[in-house]
């Protein structure tokens, strides 16, 4: 038996803590993923897992194991990654999830251009507005809006957003323009896919129920629908902009508007990220920032 036969899997079943998560993530079957692991238990002579029918989690000694293996595979990464960058190439695969809309409107066309520059680069982006688990579902990296939770990844913020009440001109001359939070429900405010509005007050985020005769989880539909006088809008600043600039959209209660939002680039947590990953992160917050 080699010296380091089993440790890969023994990390990998630590952090998903499932053997079966941890097949899916070496593809490997999750027999070969057992095998390996009780056959290190053995030669350490050492229990390092809790295995159970719902759970596995690491022994006191599994866990000071753990940290060790991580460290030594994190410096074989590093190593690996330097002498790739030694040929000034990037190359392999990258699998990315992002929001829809703003993936449409913002990600892809830098991807496009990241493509441009590594051509030897692979990327799958998949657009959703369902958040993705990044270790279940094996992605490398997803770009992520508003409050983040999960504190297994690493975070790194790409910009900001703000979001807009506001109406069309002809709105506000038939039925005026709120000054206060509470003057809402005396409007019809198109509601997305949820029928509350964020605002803060008082330096406090508050949330306001909301009412009206239109529900979409489209936010150009909200937008064209404001843009005819139907109601009031709620939106990120990357739908509504251009229309504020134009002065189709009017913006209003903006000294109750919510604090920026960030955006993040998000990746499993590593010590030394895929150098892949991190010139994609650079790209994208260099494009974003011209």
């Amino acid at each position: 038996m080699q010296k380091w036969d089993g440790v890969s899997e023994f990390v990998a079943v630590s952090e998903t803590e499932s053997f079966t998560k941890a097949a899916k993530q070496l593809a490997i079957s999750t027999a070969q993923v057992s095998r390996q692991v009780s056959a290190l238990e053995e030669r350490l002579k050492i229990k390092l897992l809790y295995r159970t029918t719902r759970k596995v989690s690491l022994t006191e000694s599994g866990a000071v194991y753990y940290e060790h293996c991580r460290h030594i595979l994190d410096g074989l990464s590093e190593a690996e990654q330097i002498i790739t960058n030694l040929h000034d190439k990037l190359h392999g695969k990258i699998r990315i999830t992002a929001p829809v809309t703003y993936g449409e409107e913002i990600i892809t066309p830098i991807i496009n251009d990241f493509l441009l520059k590594y051509p030897e680069i692979e990327i799958t982006l998949d657009l959703s507005n369902q958040r993705a688990d990044l270790l279940d579902d094996g992605y490398d990296l997803a770009i992520r809006l508003g409050q983040l939770k999960d504190s297994r990844f690493i975070a790194r913020k790409l910009a900001s957003r703000q979001l807009f009440i506001c109406a069309s001109p002809a709105y506000i001359a038939r039925h005026g323009m709120p000054n206060l939070p509470n003057e809402l429900n005396q409007h019809n405010c198109l509601i997305g896919t949820a029928d509350r509005w964020h605002l803060q007050i008082k330096g406090k985020v508050t949330q306001i129920n909301i009412n009206g005769n239109l529900r979409c989880n489209s936010g150009y539909g909200l937008v064209d629908a404001a843009l005819k006088g139907i109601g009031l809008v709620q939106l990120p600043n990357y739908y509504v902009q251009s229309h504020i600039s134009s002065g189709q959209l009017i913006p209003m209660l903006e000294k109750f508007q919510e604090a920026d939002e960030g955006i993040w680039a998000v990746y499993p947590d590593k010590r030394y990220p895929p150098f892949k990953i991190k010139a994609l992160i650079n790209f994208i917050l260099a494009q974003l920032e011209t």
